[in-house]
């Protein structure tokens, strides 16, 4: 699973999240689809290796906000954006900024957060955009979804192609929990704690902070738990509310599993 892992210096949660067996026998591609944090401290190093993956496009799922605070410095000639959903500061330092925090107020607000991320109008359009261009890409061309992380709203995404690729359940849980690993969560979490602590005048413990830069599996049952209240079932979600097409899903499979 680990070597689905690419080590940059400036980018983090880099990785191909293809590999994966489907229901009907296939697997899909490796070296067509990538996920990744933010790429506003990628080195000269990194923008070699990533202008080397035959990237064409790249779906940026942050907000307008934080595009403009963490600028890209490397990108492919097709970026998707959106404009919907600015905030004027992250929306987890709201919540710490407005409550006595505690590791379990934390980690329930991250599931509630998945509870609504599926959908909030600027995701639906990104979704939408991405299943779209994906559908549409030829021969050895490769796609990148990010965000600011690359683990929540990256994450639901990119479960939700797998899924529609017809990878399973478990599989799709696994790569998602990926994240984990590829973050080094536990080496990570001591500076994070101190540049909180310090920017909210606190003294919280890190695991209040462990919510924010890892995932938990029960995020995505519960974002997938949700789909399947609102819409029905993942497919119905995909295809009434994202606007996949069956014709798209066609190609999808066509293009992205062997």
């Amino acid at each position: 699973m680990t070597d689905r892992i690419i080590p940059l210096d400036g980018v983090r949660n880099f990785r191909d999240f293809g590999g994966y067996e489907t229901a009907d026998g296939g697997r899909i591609r490796r070296n067509l689809l990538y996920r990744s944090g933010h790429h506003a401290d990628a080195s000269e190093s990194d923008i070699a290796r990533m202008d080397g993956l035959s990237i064409v496009f790249q779906a940026d799922l942050r907000r307008p906000d934080e595009r403009e605070r963490q600028v890209a410095k490397w990108g492919p000639a097709e970026i998707l954006t959106h404009e919907g959903g600015r905030e004027t500061q992250s929306p987890h330092v709201q919540f710490l900024s407005r409550i006595e925090a505690s590791a379990e107020k934390a980690d329930d607000w991250m599931n509630d957060y998945y509870r609504t991320a599926p959908f909030k109008a600027h995701h639906v359009e990104l979704f939408a955009g991405w299943f779209d261009r994906l559908a549409g890409l030829e021969g050895e061309e490769a796609a990148l979804v990010n965000c600011a992380a690359g683990k929540d709203r990256t994450g639901i995404l990119c479960a939700l192609t797998k899924h529609v690729l017809g990878v399973s359940d478990a599989d799709i849980l696994a790569d998602y929990e990926l994240t984990n690993a590829a973050v080094d969560i536990n080496a990570r979490l001591p500076d994070a704690q101190a540049y909180f602590n310090d920017m909210l005048g606190c003294d919280y413990p890190a695991d209040v902070y462990r919510p924010f830069m890892g995932v938990r599996g029960r995020y995505l049952r519960t974002a997938f738990s949700a789909i399947e209240a609102e819409a029905g079932s993942l497919d119905a979600y995909l295809e009434e509310t994202v606007g996949l097409t069956p014709a798209q899903r066609t190609d999808l499979k066509k293009r992205l599993v062997e």
